[in-house]
């Protein structure tokens, strides 16, 4: 099968296009750099340049695509949120997929499938709320961002293209995702609970979560939203001690909420607030995750 990938040079983008390879597929990536994308990711893949995602990728990047992996977007963490960062972290998202599904749109043969990312922040602040692909959304300012990134996926639909959204967690792996800048912290005998400990961390292993993204495309039975999440959520207070027994590490130290917020300002909800995420509609699949504990997933990143 014949997959275009964006965003694969980011941290889950290079495991998607690894596990492509491995199962045989033939890999496309749309990327604004291709010299930086071909040290990366290396020479099995074909590259095409899309260097301004306000306009239209490039036709001959479609040609006998069958399926289309959607993974483009500024890192919600990387800067405070600003006024125009903001702007930056919903125009990467909500534009890029916009102009994606738009070249769709001319294809005389279009993708059979198109898989695109989302996050959990769609269901906003929610405390201990069991949350699962129905549940209602939220008001916020990563809610208003969701909701607006998957209505642009979703006008692929129109098209007869079968269409999947991943609603993904906290993501765990080797040099990227969430434990890229905690592990430092934490052997550095400076790792604690966040705030009050009792908010739910909705986490999944990078490998875990690119397995979705391919099962996403493989299977004709799966469409619509899916809750990329490991089927079991931990609090922070849970993930802090499972992280500092793994290492052997004390966690006795806590960051107390208002350091958080004058630390982070609006940030902070990423770390002060969570959602206890249930991957209900992928478990229907018999989906078998490779990491499907906390602690399997953090003995396997950790060092």
């Amino acid at each position: 099968m014949k997959i275009l990938v964006t965003g694969a040079t980011g941290f889950v983008g290079q495991v998607v296009v690894q596990q492509l390879i491995a199962q045989n597929h033939e890999v496309v990536v749309l990327t604004r750099n291709i010299t930086k994308a071909v040290l990366i990711l290396g020479s099995k893949c074909q590259f095409f340049q899309w260097a301004d995602t306000n306009e239209l990728p490039p036709t001959e990047a479609f040609e006998g695509v069958a399926g289309v992996i959607n993974l483009m977007g500024e890192n919600i963490g990387a800067k405070r949120w600003s006024p125009e960062q903001k702007k930056v972290i919903y125009n990467s998202r909500v534009d890029g997929t916009a102009r994606l599904v738009d070249r769709i749109k001319t294809l005389k043969n279009k993708p059979l499938v198109f898989a695109s990312a989302s996050a959990i922040g769609i269901y906003g602040v929610r405390g201990s709320e069991e949350l699962v692909e129905s549940s209602d959304l939220g008001q916020d300012f990563l809610s208003y961002v969701c909701k607006d990134w998957e209505a642009e996926a979703f006008k692929a639909q129109a098209l007869n293209v079968r269409t999947v959204v991943l609603r993904t967690g906290v993501v765990l792996g080797r040099g990227g995702g969430a434990l890229h800048k905690m592990l430092p912290v934490f052997k550095g005998y400076l790792g604690g609970v966040m705030g009050e400990g009792t908010q739910y961390m909705s986490w999944i292993h990078v490998e875990d979560l690119a397995s979705m993204y391919v099962e996403a495309i493989t299977n004709p039975h799966i469409q619509g939203v899916l809750n990329a999440t490991a089927p079991y959520p931990a609090t922070n207070a849970e993930f802090t001690r499972s992280l500092g027994k793994v290492l052997k590490r004390p966690t006795f130290v806590k960051v107390p909420t208002f350091v958080l917020k004058k630390l982070l300002g609006e940030m902070a909800t990423l770390v002060l607030d969570g959602q206890k995420v249930l991957p209900a509609k992928i478990k229907t699949e018999r989906f078998r995750y490779r990491y499907p504990t906390l602690e399997m997933a953090l003995k396997e990143t950790a060092y």
